[in-house]
């Protein structure tokens, strides 16, 4: 079947994300809707994928809609893989199904693996993050290339894919709980974002996602600027660590804290732990997730381990 406009939209995307990466295996994670589908079926035509299938096994039916995916594909030439998870762990339903996918995602395949994340759902993060107050690195979005992540269709709305089905005669599966209310993220794709594009006349979508992307710049700048400083500073001293702004500081804490190993650090952990640099009262340690305790000592910063 030739190629039309649509499908030719997503498939030059595909190829310029991986004309920027390193050459190997590449696959295609696939829920069955039109954007994944979209997706392998381009990447199809550029080199040798595979498609990973995720069942979640949370609504009825889910063994035979991944089915039903492998089968689309198969008229494409793609072979799929199936893999069958466990949702549980902490966290609301959304964000357990989001971990434990990306983790059999990554132990099913070594190399790089495509997403099918569009304009939309960019706009749709930096909504989130904004809302959360999460600090800017969540209202950045989502890159493009984050191995073993590419993520070629953020400039791409969910149109363009759903066309590109269309003509590739390819019927993608409606997922119920992407019209679910529940869900934060389907109140901002069906409610907030139509009202704000109605209120401020169009482009919102498009303008959140250069907004995510002009702030990425800005956050790659500083966090250059941080790691030069943690170079410098490996015994994290707090007189040289004093004269720099707060939001390079940080950037260094939060460097050195996740290369210890501590994990989902939140800004408000690491204004705490700055806050042994540039107000120090003779305060005790800053508990942190995972059981570890930030502390000053001997005039420099400390970790210590659970247990300890």
């Amino acid at each position: 079947m030739a190629s039309s406009s649509a499908t030719l939209t997503v498939r030059k995307a595909v190829k310029d994300l991986l004309s920027t990466t390193p050459s190997g295996p590449v696959a295609v994670a696939v829920s069955g809707g039109a954007d994944s589908l979209a997706l392998a079926a381009a990447t199809a035509m550029l080199t040798d994928v595979t498609a990973l299938i995720v069942d979640h096994g949370l609504q009825d039916g889910s063994a035979g809609t991944a089915e039903r995916a492998a089968g689309q594909l198969k008229t494409r030439d793609i072979q799929s893989k199936i893999i069958k998870v466990d949702v549980t762990g902490r966290g609301g339903m959304e964000a357990a199904a989001r971990r434990v996918r990306y983790q059999a995602l990554k132990n099913a395949h070594n190399g790089l693996i495509l997403l099918g994340h569009t304009l939309d759902d960019q706009a749709e993060t930096v909504l989130l993050g904004l809302g959360r107050g999460s600090g800017p690195r969540s209202i950045a979005g989502m890159r493009a290339y984050d191995p073993p992540w590419g993520r070629p269709l953020l400039k791409i709305r969910r149109t363009v894919t759903l066309a590109a089905c269309a003509e590739l005669g390819l019927e993608p599966w409606s997922d119920p709980h992407n019209s679910d209310p529940a869900f934060a993220r389907v109140r901002l794709r069906h409610d907030v974002i139509p009202l704000m594009e109605e209120v401020l006349q169009g482009g919102v979508a498009a303008a959140l996602a250069r907004t995510a992307d002009q702030l990425r710049e800005d956050l790659d700048a500083l966090d250059a600027l941080a790691a030069k400083i943690r170079q410098g500073n490996e015994n994290m001293l707090v007189a040289d660590l004093r004269p720099h702004p707060p939001a390079l500081r940080r950037r260094v804490i939060r460097s050195w804290l996740i290369a210890a190993g501590v994990p989902e650090l939140t800004d408000g952990h690491l204004r705490s732990v700055d806050a042994l640099v540039g107000e120090w009262r003779g305060q005790g340690g800053v508990w942190l997730p995972g059981g570890f305790v930030a502390c000053r000592a001997h005039g420099r910063l400390c970790v210590q381990p659970p247990g300890q």
